[in-house]
């Protein structure tokens, strides 16, 4: 199954790529619009702000790409600020729209605790899903963030962690999945997730 890792600056994309190719898929970094052409699925990870984020994918002509892909049904995951970019927009820096593919928008962690969250946290899960299969009950993945999403549908929440409050760890809508933490980093967990989620991504999937 090819998998576009999609490239716009953001490092970590060796490691996402061969987290991915370890849970059975054959990712493909790509840099522009043409690189998503036969995409079965599409990866957005990223570390970094969310403005600088949104302006290197517009200058590449990913913007409306990915947004036509997801129009067309492509599976479409986000890691880390690749979750918060799939939202309307943040909080953080200057104004800039997200991708606008789910309702909601991404604010700052509270200062009453540590910023940025780097570490483990466990996931609380709320609603069954196929991606949890074989996880344990409270799993552990690893974090690096100041922002979170605060999303408009409530439904979409499958998972939450706790730092100075409670924020969405992994969401999903339709064939659309958000995951704040970094599976690539999540040891025994990230790889179990990954597995889970390319098997989910083998129902949901439509060439992009």
């Amino acid at each position: 199954m090819k998998i576009a890792v999609i490239d716009y600056g953001a490092g970590n994309l060796r490691s996402v790529a061969r987290a991915l190719a370890g849970a059975g898929a054959a990712p493909q970094v790509v840099e522009a619009p043409e690189g998503l052409r036969g995409a079965q699925a599409i990866v957005v990870p990223g570390v970094g702000a969310f403005a600088p984020a949104v302006r290197r994918l517009a200058a590449a002509g990913l913007i409306d790409a990915l947004r036509d892909a997801a129009h067309r049904g492509v599976p479409l995951i986000g890691l880390c600020l690749g979750m918060q970019l799939l939202y309307e927009g943040s909080d953080e820096g200057a104004p800039a729209p997200g991708l606008g593919l789910l309702p909601g928008r991404v604010h700052r962690l509270p200062d009453v605790v540590k910023v940025p969250h780097m570490g483990w946290n466990t996931l609380a899960v709320r609603a069954a899903n196929a991606l949890f299969d074989g996880l344990p009950a409270a799993p552990h993945v690893y974090f690096v963030h100041s922002y979170v999403v605060a999303p408009v549908e409530r439904a979409t929440v499958l998972a939450e962690t706790f730092h100075g409050a409670w924020f969405p760890a992994v969401v999903r809508r339709d064939h659309i999945w958000g995951l704040q933490f970094h599976p690539e980093k999540s040891s025994r967990v990230g790889a179990r997730l990954l597995r889970n989620l390319v098997r989910e991504i083998g129902v949901a999937r439509s060439p992009a």
